[in-house]
């Protein structure tokens, strides 16, 4: 099965280092879009993280999810990460829809610990 895919590229040469990335603009024909998340952990070990990130993109006007990740701030001398999948589009009033995420941060700190997380992503971005 093809899967026709649309978007452009962009070109970094840098320090003799080459890349290249691939923004997707279009997957089997249906615009692609992405949506902002940000948060605040729960308080575990004497304190919380902030977090703040953008979706993965996914086809926009079929169901879907996103996949997200995010490395929290630097509190009390560590950082921790967050990933996961988000829940499935929940349809807005006004048009357009948005995601709710839920999950636990890696282990990290002087004390081994994770925090609780969890939000509604923003409304989708093309």
């Amino acid at each position: 099965m093809n899967i026709p895919v649309t978007g452009w590229m962009f070109h970094a040469d840098g320090g003799g280092e080459h890349a290249h990335r691939l923004y997707i603009t279009a997957w089997h024909g249906r615009p692609v879009h992405v949506h902002p998340f940000s948060g605040v952990t729960s308080v575990d070990a004497g304190h919380h993280h902030r977090y703040a990130g953008i979706t993965e993109s996914a086809p926009s006007g079929v169901q879907h999810v996103h996949y997200y990740v995010a490395e929290t701030s630097f509190d009390d001398g560590h950082t921790h990460l967050i990933r996961g999948t988000t829940g499935p589009a929940i349809p807005l009033p006004g048009g357009g829809h948005v995601h709710h995420f839920e999950g636990y941060t890696t282990i990290n700190g002087r004390t081994p610990h994770a925090h609780h997380y969890r939000g509604t992503t923003g409304n989708e971005m093309m």
